[in-house]
């Protein structure tokens, strides 16, 4: 289970919209070891695209910048799919299957129907785990 700040999980939803019509992505903050998101870092998608996106070195820059002081890590990431459900894309899982991203949320919000729809995941070797999101700090 992902406990998702209110704030955070509102910040995730206006980035997506503003990224349009392109994918919007950004960097959760939090603790891993407790599965919390405590803040939410957007970040420019370097592909600037419908359909991918890659988060550049500026973005893990601003991440550690508003991250350090507060004594949080990156948890995870955050994409949006601007024409296709909350579920993770083949190019999605491609890139998760990574060593050092085990354990990382990732954040799927769909903008494919008028009100938009979070979902998270974890990622791990090609095996998709969806887990509930729990909204904190309301």
């Amino acid at each position: 289970m992902l406990r998702l700040d209110a704030t955070a999980y509102a910040q995730m939803l206006a980035h997506a919209f503003d990224g349009l019509p392109d994918e919007a992505c950004g960097l959760l903050g939090g603790r891993l070891a407790d599965a919390t998101v405590e803040t939410f870092v957007a970040t420019r998608n370097a592909d600037a695209s419908s359909r991918t996106y890659s988060i550049a070195p500026d973005g893990w820059a601003a991440a550690d910048r508003a991250l350090d002081p507060l004594g949080l890590e990156v948890v995870g990431v955050m994409h949006s799919h601007t024409h296709t459900d909350a579920w993770p894309s083949p190019t999605d899982v491609a890139k998760a299957d990574n060593p050092l991203l085990v354990g990382w949320h990732y954040v799927i919000v769909s903008l494919r129907h008028p009100e938009p729809v979070l979902r998270s995941f974890l990622l791990d070797g090609g095996n998709i785990e969806e887990e509930a999101v729990v909204l904190t700090g309301r």
